[in-house]
C-alpha cells in the first residue's frame, strides 16, 4: 500500500538541484483536511514548483548556456515543462474526478526529469 500525497509533499527532479513543495489547490478538499492530490495536479508553477536549477542540456537555458561555456555544463534556473499527468496514480481511491496521487507516482519534465515524491507530506492515510 502507498501513501496518498497531500499538500506540502516534498518532490525531487533527477535534473533539479533541489527539492521543491507540492501546491495542492483546494478544490477537491476534504472538510477538514489538508488538501490530498490527485494525478492531474501537475501543472508548472501551479502545483510543481521550481526544482533549484536545472542540468538537463534538454533545457534550451541550460544548453544555451552550456554552449556559451565551450561544452560545460552550466545549471540554469529550473522552470518545469510537466504536460502529462502523474502516473499510474491510484487504481481504486479517487480525489474528486481523477484518481488519487500515491508516493510511487512519477511525473515526466519535458526536458528530461524525472519528478518523484520523496515525502508525501502526511503519514496518515494509505491506498492502493
Amino acid at each position: 500500500m502507498g501513501q496518498a500525497v497531500s499538500m506540502g509533499a516534498l518532490l525531487k527532479c533527477s535534473f533539479g538541484l533541489a527539492p521543491s513543495p507540492l501546491v495542492v489547490l483546494p478544490a477537491n478538499r476534504v472538510v477538514g483536511m489538508t488538501p490530498l492530490a490527485n494525478i492531474m495536479d501537475n501543472k508548472p508553477l501551479v502545483n510543481i514548483m521550481p526544482f533549484g536549477m536545472c542540468r538537463s542540456l534538454a533545457n534550451p537555458m541550460v544548453a544555451v548556456a552550456t554552449a556559451a561555456a565551450m561544452g560545460t555544463l552550466v545549471p540554469m534556473p529550473c522552470i518545469p515543462f510537466t504536460l502529462i499527468p502523474w502516473l499510474p496514480g491510484s487504481f481504486k481511491v479517487f480525489i474528486g474526478p481523477m484518481p488519487a496521487l500515491n508516493n510511487s507516482s512519477k511525473c515526466l519534465c519535458m526536458w528530461g526529469g524525472m519528478i518523484s515524491i520523496q515525502n508525501p507530506g502526511q503519514q496518515k492515510i494509505q491506498i492502493p
